[in-house]
């Protein structure tokens, strides 16, 4: 099973600070909000949703392509991709634009604020998923508006099965958008927040959302995650990490095991614990595609965990 992973390239800048947001940000002062952070920490990774769930899906063996578009500075990134083993077939630079752009700011509570220039990913429309390349696995992560939209209806056409990962371009769309989407979609990831926002916004409860799809995955941080399959609920459990380094990414990496679980037809229990521990080993290192195992490793690991065997 291919999986083809459509969404964004980005360079991050990540920066953290060493206090907490709430301490510096007066609540009854945030209509003339101006504040600055010292940031004794600063890194430039390698990043973007597609970028950030290929590389975990490499790590785990899975086989997978990523989709995006990017600027004139991608360079840098390209050897990355090609290092790693990473393909880029369906990666089209954009001349007249940049790879676009996230400034993150992360407090001592895991708190971010981001700022976020689109450069390139607003022309993901402008890429179409193939149909003559054994693609049987989609992934709708987040990228230009308009190229999620039309990724989705084409993946629908192709009738080629898809997870619709809305994250942080959840705001984009209106209700109607949204229930279009999961309509289409097989299957939804969201966080708890995000949840709430896709409810509120399409007016289905989460029960009528679970039953249009063939799974709904709600992850809820420490608290681990929600699966919505087969009429059923499955409570996946969070592992113990080794450090809180940086939860930068942990959402991707969580995405990496399930696409990796569902291409290994693992049941749901499974698939969580796979999307649990990858977003566990992700948070313990710096930045979102910095961590590394051997499938040796991540199956010791696994073990450890959950006290039984991935097969």
């Amino acid at each position: 099973m291919s999986a083809l992973i459509c969404g964004s390239f980005a360079f991050d800048t990540i920066m953290v600070y060493s206090g907490q947001f709430k301490n510096e940000i007066l609540p009854n002062q945030v209509h003339m909000l101006n504040v600055s952070f010292l940031v004794p920490e600063l890194r430039r990774e390698f990043g973007g949703c597609a970028g950030n769930i290929a590389y975990s899906l490499a790590l785990l063996g899975g086989e997978g392509q990523a989709m995006g578009t990017v600027g004139k500075d991608f360079d840098d990134y390209a050897d990355w991709m090609d290092e790693h083993g990473i393909s880029r077939e369906y990666i089209k630079v954009i001349d007249d634009a940049y790879t676009a752009q996230a400034y993150i700011t992360t407090d001592l509570d895991d708190n971010q604020i981001t700022a976020f220039h689109p450069g390139a990913m607003a022309q993901a429309h402008v890429q179409k998923v193939p149909t003559d390349a054994g693609i049987t696995l989609g992934l709708v992560s987040p990228d230009g508006k308009e190229g999620m939209v039309e990724h989705a209806q084409q993946f629908a056409e192709a009738s080629i099965d898809f997870i619709f990962d809305p994250g942080q371009g959840l705001p984009m769309f209106n209700g109607s958008e949204l229930r279009a989407i999961i309509d289409q979609a097989c299957y939804l990831t969201v966080n708890d927040y995000e949840s709430q926002l896709v409810r509120e916004r399409t007016g289905l409860s989460e029960k009528e959302i679970a039953g249009k799809l063939k799974a709904l995955i709600v992850t809820k941080g420490a608290k681990g995650s929600v699966i919505h399959a087969d009429s059923k609920t499955y409570e996946i459990p969070v592992c113990s990490p080794a450090a809180l380094a940086d939860p930068t990414g942990c959402g991707d990496a969580f995405r990496a095991g399930l696409i990796y679980g569902l291409q290994n037809g693992l049941d749901w229990e499974t698939i969580g614990r796979v999307a649990s521990l990858m977003g566990t080993i992700k948070i313990e290192r710096p930045g979102t595609q910095n961590h590394r195992f051997t499938m040796d490793e991540f199956k010791g690991r696994y073990r450890s965990e959950f006290g039984h065997d991935l097969v």
